[in-house]
């Protein structure tokens, strides 16, 4: 059945956000108990059909989208009224027999203290079964746009873009502090899904067909969160839009970072979930900053993982409902001979955020952190901003008035009972938390920085207090605040 949610007017659109009210995921999750939620989440429906056989609207609801199971025709009309035909007409709903099924899903969806609906196809793979997805296909809520949610910066904006958009839900994200905010896709049909989305939770959005920066050329933004599909796989496998593209290996993220500039308004961030590729001979930091230093722009890079070859190519094989299919032997094979002739070693995931600072001199740090993160991410990239643009501005950090960063903690660690702990460390809580083991001065600098004072001049009276040379004690520590500063335990 065609999918044509465009024939549905303002009217039915508005009637059909009434009809799903309620249909919340906070609502779904108490229908279905913890077991059922994560039973579903491994894409089990057994314990959610046992959950939602009371027949009530809300359990219909699930029924029909979440668990992608015939629900009776008499229910629908009961959930939906006059609505069912049209519904069906748009191919959002498929009569079977006496049944109605979901031809796409409408899936709720809750963040900052909003409750969405999403529209994306159905979820593939329920209960084991082998299905086959169109290269169209318009992924719906996912691990990776739940991390580009959390990546993303929310200062208040005019201009933000939405650049591969799929079923818009970082436009959605993008709508609650942008005031104007332009998706973009090569697929038609995410196109589609986007608008219908955005319609559905009455959220005004540009949407714009076209490959990368074409559909905005000349347009500037304080604002462009991306996950572009950067999957890498052999050139002559099936495709589907919404990971992978026709561009060599990791090419579309670097297209990505080479064109941000052109399309950010002074100050304004790009912000990529993004992969590359780690080649033989090549350190992976040094790729990533071959593509961001003829930018120009700030740029924090963060390595989250770096993938062995074969688990990556099982994991995107069974993503595309690959696993278990007759030639999937062969074509496993085939993944990791590429990879050997394209001399890939491995793959990196992470995080890429790009600044228009504007400064001569750009910042670039590009890091791996495999550990823990304090979410959101976005918080944390805007402080590293601040802490970058203060240490830029100050020929000598201890002529500036510091900060402990508020989410700073100390643990310190000795013998019970001992006068002094054998050893102190300082925790982050926010961001990449990130521990520091300090000596007495550093702990002591650091307790004392709260605005007032120059670390200079705490330096100072630390000097005077435990019989140090003040001078040599100023050069010693001098880097060792700028590595405070810069690590985000020292704030502006």
């Amino acid at each position: 059945m065609t999918f044509a949610p465009e024939i549905l007017d303002d009217a039915q659109v508005a009637n059909l956000r009434e009809q799903l009210a309620g249909f919340t995921v906070d609502a779904v999750h108490a229908v279905l108990g913890d077991a059922a939620w994560y039973a579903l989440a491994r894409n089990e429906t057994v314990p959610a059909r046992r959950a939602t056989s009371d027949g009530s609207r809300l359990s219909t609801l699930i029924r029909l989208f979440q668990l992608q199971i015939p629900v009776p025709a008499s229910a629908v009309r009961a959930g939906f009224g006059e609505l069912a035909e049209p519904l069906a007409a748009a191919g959002v709903l498929l009569r079977d027999g006496d049944d109605v099924r979901a031809a796409v899903d409408i899936r709720p969806y809750g963040d900052e203290g909003h409750d969405w609906w999403v529209v994306a196809d159905l979820t593939p793979g329920l209960d084991g079964r082998a299905t086959a997805m169109d290269p169209s296909y318009v992924l719906g809520i996912s691990e990776a746009s739940s991390s580009l949610a959390q990546l993303t910066a929310r200062p208040a904006v005019e201009r933000a873009l939405d650049l591969g958009t799929g079923c818009g839900v970082q436009a959605l994200h993008l709508a609650t502090h942008a005031q104007r905010v332009v998706a973009t896709d090569v697929n038609p049909r995410a196109l589609q899904m986007a608008r219908l989305s955005a319609r559905l939770n009455g959220v005004e959005l540009d949407v714009r067909d076209g490959s990368l920066y074409e559909p905005v050329v000349g347009e500037r933004f304080d604002l462009i969160a991306t996950n572009p599909p950067f999957v890498v796989s052999p050139p002559d496998g099936a495709r589907l839009v919404y990971r992978e593209t026709a561009f060599p290996a990791d090419d579309v993220v670097r297209r990505v970072v080479a064109g941000a500039s052109d399309h950010l308004a002074p100050g304004g961030w790009c912000q990529i979930l993004a992969a590359w590729v780690h080649r033989e001979g090549e350190p992976w930091q040094e790729r990533l900053a071959s593509w961001i230093e003829p930018t120009g722009l700030d740029a924090w890079v963060v390595q989250r993982e770096a993938a062995d070859l074969a688990s990556y190519a099982e994991m995107w094989l069974a993503d595309a409902g690959l696993r278990g299919a007759p030639d999937y032997p062969e074509r496993y094979d085939h993944w990791l001979s590429w990879f050997a002739d394209q001399r890939i070693e491995a793959m990196g995931f992470g995080w890429i955020s790009l600044r228009k600072a504007e400064r001569t001199s750009p910042v670039v740090r590009i890091e791996e952190w495999t550990g823990d993160v304090g979410q959101p991410m976005g918080e944390a990239v805007l402080d590293w901003g601040r802490r970058v643009d203060a240490l830029a501005g100050t020929d000598d950090v201890l002529e500036r008035r510091w900060r402990l960063a508020p989410d700073a903690r100390q643990v310190t660690y000795g013998p019970v009972g001992a006068a002094d702990p054998a050893t102190i460390t300082v925790h982050l809580d926010r961001g990449p938390r990130r521990v520091a083991q300090v000596d007495t001065i550093e702990a002591g600098l650091l307790g004392t920085s709260d605005g007032e004072l120059t670390a200079g001049q705490i330096l100072d009276a630390l000097a005077s207090l435990l019989g140090r040379d003040r001078e040599q004690l100023r050069a010693t520590y001098a880097p060792i605040v700028r590595e405070l500063v810069a690590d985000g335990f020292l704030v502006p």
